[in-house]
């Protein structure tokens, strides 16, 4: 993905410190935000990155640079990219089979549909409608849509905890994007501890585009 496509009226491009008041401070800004916004942290310190060793064994290992790659300079997204959409149980999770959807066409990166493991079966029937949508989008196209389904080992309210983990994070590499929809409502612990969002933000080795739950969400598709 070039930075042209990321500076159009499609999507908002905003940069923090990656500091929890600098992370709030985003979000504020962002509530009533029709359209995606990416969230890219720029910070002077050392990141720990995991970048994909080509061995025989095909191993991720952790490495440390000196640079942030979750800087606006050093960020894209290729046809070897992956794009993590975490999907819990929320009926507003579905509003993000749109965009990820979108980026996959416009990139080739791959979708990664990581469905959070729970008792109940909204989970894995918001995962089943995104599926829907981007098998009618590559049909209807005829484009060639990469993705794939996994279930996390977490549940709704602990899927964000775990998308930022070592684990996923070596998974994903640098060049990689997660896709979250940003809270509806602040509740009492999102007002003491920060919504799971802004914990997202501010521990992922990637950007992370949002996007607010809206009756009248700003379609990319057509």
């Amino acid at each position: 993905m070039s930075f042209d496509l990321l500076h159009t009226d499609d999507i908002r491009v905003e940069r923090c410190d990656g500091t929890r008041r600098g992370v709030q401070r985003v979000l504020d800004a962002c509530r009533e935000e029709r359209r995606p916004y990416l969230v890219i942290k720029e910070q002077g310190t050392k990141e720990k990155s995991f970048e994909r060793k080509r061995d025989n064994n095909q191993d991720i290992s952790p490495t440390t640079d000196e640079t942030n790659p979750n800087s606006l300079d050093s960020w894209f997204l290729t046809p070897s990219s992956a794009i993590l959409v975490p999907v819990t149980m929320l009926e507003e999770e579905v509003y993000k089979a749109e965009i990820c959807t979108y980026l996959a066409r416009k990139t080739g990166a791959h979708i990664i549909l990581l469905r959070a493991n729970d008792y109940g079966s909204k989970a894995k029937r918001n995962t089943q409608r995104i599926i829907i949508h981007i098998q009618s989008i590559a049909e209807r196209t005829g484009e060639t849509i990469s993705y794939e389904e996994r279930v996390a080992k977490s549940d709704s309210f602990h899927i964000h905890k775990e998308i930022v983990g070592d684990q996923v994070m070596r998974q994903l590499g640098d060049q990689a994007m997660i896709l979250l929809t940003a809270s509806r409502e602040y509740g009492l612990d999102d007002w003491v501890f920060g919504p799971p969002e802004q914990y997202v933000i501010r521990k992922s080795l990637v950007p992370v585009m949002l996007v607010n739950p809206r009756a009248d969400l700003f379609s990319l598709c057509d």
